[in-house]
């Protein structure tokens, strides 16, 4: 069996995605375990966020990198996330912010036959 892919998006948030790249050009998504603003995903230009030591790089939604905090990994490495996009307003310093729409991650546990795959490629 193939690995799953680690991080996957809905059309909504490949959407606004797109939007977001066009306005400010690359940038990446951040998933961290913080308080308010920061346990949702954020979204940055990529030239001016610092990717940790310890950020784990998830995967690539249409080219954009999708990182999430090494304990945060601990937490849902036997998760696949899915990036929405739903109506609302996104964190203070995230680029969607100020669109009506923000991301929004959902998720679903690795069947142990893919969780047997991941780790194989591991």
């Amino acid at each position: 069996m193939t690995a799953p892919p680690r991080v996957t998006a809905t059309d909504a948030a490949r959407e606004l995605l797109a939007q977001i790249v066009d306005r400010h050009g690359d940038v990446l998504i951040h998933q961290s375990g913080g308080c308010c603003d920061g346990s949702s995903p954020m979204c940055y230009p990529r030239e001016e966020f610092r990717i940790g030591e310890r950020d784990v790089l998830l995967g690539r939604i249409d080219g954009t990198p999708v990182y999430i905090g090494g304990l945060q990994f601990e937490a849902w490495k036997h998760t696949q996330l899915i990036l929405d996009a739903v109506s609302g307003r996104g964190g203070m310093f995230s680029l969607d912010n100020g669109t009506e729409r923000r991301f929004l991650v959902r998720s679903r546990a690795f069947s142990q036959l893919e969780l047997a795959a991941l780790e194989t490629e591991a």
